[in-house]
Formats: C-alpha cells, sequence, structure tokens
C-alpha cells in the first residue's frame, strides 16, 4: 500500500470497518442461529454467511474471480479441500463458492459468543484433535447433514500458513471423504495472502481468486492414500496465481 495513503486506511479501519464488521457479524450469527433453529439448516446455515461474506470483501475493497465452478454436480455432496493462507480463504470461499456447506473447525470455535453459537445451530463439524473418540462422533453427526448437495469445506493443512507457501496436507483431515465415500474437490486460493497474512494485525485491498478444480474419488487402496493426497495438493498448489 502506498506509504500517503496508509494513514487514511488506518482512519477507515478503525472508525468504519471495524464497527460495521462487528455489527455485520453479530447480525449474521443472530439470523443464522434463529434460521436454522426454526427452520432448515441448508439454507439459513449458508446463505447469511455468504452474505455476510462478501460484504466483509467489499468492505476492504477486494475483487474477487471464480473459475471452475461448472466443474461440480449442483446434486452431488463434496469435500473440498483449499489451502490456508489468511482470514479471507473463509470469506472468499463462504462467499463465492455458490453452493451450500459445512465448515470443518477447531473445537475453541464453539465457545466465541454469537460465533460459535451460530456455527453450532448451522451444523458445521467440530474437531477435537486431542480427543479421538469425540473427533468420530463428530464424523458420525456430520453423515446426517452432507446429503442432497450438501459438501464439507476443509483446509487439510490444519493451520494458516505463515510464509504463504502451501505446507503438507494432513491424512486425518480427509477421514470424512473416506468415511461417507465423498469425491474431493482441490481448492486454489489467490491472493488472500497479500491481503492479511497472520504476520499483518490489518488487511488492505486487493484481488482473490478461487479456483474449483475437477473433482477427484479418493482409492480405496490405502498404500496409495498418501500418494493421492500429495497429487490433490499438488493440484491445488498448481492453481496458485502468484503475484
Amino acid at each position: 500500500m502506498n506509504v500517503l495513503l496508509k494513514p487514511f486506511w488506518f482512519i477507515y479501519l478503525v472508525f468504519i470497518f471495524l464497527s460495521l464488521a462487528i455489527i455485520l457479524t453479530i447480525l449474521t450469527a443472530v439470523t443464522t442461529f434463529i434460521g436454522c433453529t426454526l427452520a432448515d439448516h441448508k439454507f439459513w446455515g449458508y446463505y447469511p454467511g455468504m452474505i455476510w461474506s462478501r460484504l466483509m470483501c467489499a468492505l476492504i475493497f477486494t475483487s474477487v474471480k471464480v473459475e471452475g465452478k461448472e466443474n461440480l454436480d449442483k446434486n452431488q455432496s463434496y469435500v473440498f479441500a483449499a489451502n490456508h493462507t489468511s482470514l479471507y480463504d473463509i470469506f472468499v470461499i463462504f462467499g463465492f463458492i455458490g453452493r451450500p456447506f459445512k465448515w470443518v473447525m477447531k473445537q475453541e470455535i464453539r465457545d466465541i459468543p454469537f460465533v460459535g453459537w451460530a456455527c453450532k445451530a448451522a451444523g458445521f463439524i467440530f474437531i477435537n484433535r486431542k480427543a479421538m473418540k469425540q473427533a468420530l462422533h463428530s464424523m458420525e453427526e456430520a453423515k446426517k447433514t452432507l446429503s442432497n448437495g450438501v459438501s464439507v469445506v476443509i483446509f487439510p493443512e490444519g493451520t494458516r500458513t505463515k510464509t504463504g507457501l502451501t505446507g503438507a496436507f494432513k491424512r486425518g483431515a480427509f477421514k470424512i471423504a473416506i468415511e461417507m465415500n465423498l469425491p474431493i474437490v482441490p481448492v486454489s486460493i489467490s491472493g488472500a495472502y497479500n491481503i492479511w497474512p497472520t504476520t499483518r494485525k490489518y488487511p488492505i485491498p486487493g484481488r482473490l481468486k478461487m479456483t474449483i478444480h475437477k473433482p477427484v474419488e479418493l482409492h480405496e487402496d490405502q498404500e496409495h492414500r498418501n500418494e493421492q493426497i500429495e497429487s490433490i495438493r499438488q493440484t491445488v498448489i498448481s492453481g496458485i496465481v502468484k503475484s
């Protein structure tokens, strides 16, 4: 960002962006909670978050380009596997992937006021990595919601990268796809690291691109599964536009 513009950008972030972001997040969480409690979680668990995510992109003057939606069947459930470099990965997927899905997220998010309550009501999948029995129970609960075109999104790296490079994909992240025999869709997100990396405390305007690759069926042969997961990782990397 231009040095001369930085003071004005900080003023905008503190007095406008931050206030609107908090208000929109609370309104979205309340709407999602009430909608999912009283009506269809497939609709209310996705569309309020979609609108919220698009507004969060608009608030920092960020454009979004999506390629590859034609690779998806609207009646098929998938496991979307994306690279994870920034909080804005969440916004670009939620806002622009164009189909209902459930997030796989850390158990700790459940305890966040408003956000955690909404995520639980929406049927998102909480994983306690330190307790396998609870993790397996979460998988069983997920099976009840992942049907009729409702999909799931995972970040196979497990956490956001600090370098911008795509880390190793954890095999356990694909357990839902294996258990439910769902195809994997590699998703490449470009530009999010420049907008808001873990090493910077604030976002800046930029351009986001999401590339949705063709679905991949996981082999039943466990011996070759690691090779296939690495192949999926390379597909994700191939779609990332360097800037």
